[in-house]
């Protein structure tokens, strides 16, 4: 029997604007209807363009910010922020990888202390119980005890985002929310962090949602796929069936403006560059 590890139900944010001397207050209706179900093991990768609402899902997802409307049910039990707060157990089961790897580090803090602050906060762990942690961590995620007292400032690009990753895993979460974690990084280390994505979510069975622009990196890691038109979703579906034969007509024009880069599609681009000029 599948276990549901996220679902969501009808999630709608609302922000208030105010108005200015040249505009009025109103509402922004950022997240229209939200409805999702993510099996344990499973990757939901969710995609739109920038304002299409899916930072915002993201957001709620996190427990970072409470939707105005709607039920988030994690791991079977319904979750109500703007209620109950976040609990430490809660905090545990739901972790988040951000775009930006040293924007979510602290450059004065040393990558050990980085890695030990989450179990530092949410359990009882001595230190030497949660250096021992980072360390087996950082193995995990391909790097070894010499970086453990360096600071963000001395890793590339990939090696924070490995790190960024790291601190997540520490509390053993059931769900890991992933916003463009690739998209700030160049191609072949995007390959790297998807590589060590997918190793890391089938040992420790992770579910995945991941936010991304990048179809590619979606086509590569998802499982299930949801797309997000200035707040509504307009379609789901599992990966195959939606690159295969999307629906709506904002999914297909999606899909016609990203750059195919497999050897056929180009082979037939070229050849029909060719017959043009020849004609």
């Amino acid at each position: 029997m599948t276990e549901t590890v996220l679902e969501t139900r009808h999630i709608v944010r609302d922000y208030h604007v105010r108005g200015g001397a040249f505009s009025r207050s109103g509402i922004v209706h950022a997240v229209k209807d939200a409805s999702l179900k993510v099996e344990k093991g499973k990757t939901l990768a969710i995609v739109g363009e920038s304002g299409s609402g899916k930072s915002t899902l993201a957001r709620i997802l996190t427990l970072i910010d409470a939707p105005t409307s709607g039920e988030l049910f994690i791991a079977g039990e319904q979750v109500d922020i703007a209620r109950t707060g976040v609990s430490r157990e809660l905090r545990r089961k739901v972790q988040m990888v951000f775009q930006n790897p040293y924007g979510s580090l602290n450059p004065r803090q040393k990558i050990g202390d980085v890695l030990g602050e989450p179990l530092a906060i949410n359990t009882r762990m001595s230190a030497a119980e949660r250096d021992e942690r980072a360390q087996q961590m950082l193995r995990k995620v391909g790097l070894g005890p010499e970086h453990f007292n360096r600071y963000p400032h001395m890793f590339s690009g990939g090696q924070r985002q490995r790190i960024a990753i790291a601190r997540a895993l520490m509390l053993n979460p059931s769900l890991l929310v992933l916003d463009e974690p690739v998209s700030a990084l160049d191609l072949s280390v995007q390959a790297q962090i998807l590589n060590l994505l997918a190793d890391l979510q089938d040992e420790f069975q992770l579910t995945y949602v991941f936010i991304s622009h990048d179809l590619s990196v979606v086509r590569y890691i998802a499982d299930d796929v949801m797309v997000m038109y200035l707040g509504d979703v307009v379609e789901q579906g599992t990966r195959d069936a939606l690159f295969a034969n999307p629906q709506h007509p904002y999914t297909r024009q999606l899909f016609a403006a990203t750059p195919r880069a497999d050897v056929e599609h180009i082979r037939a681009r070229l050849a029909k560059r060719a017959a043009a000029a020849n004609a």
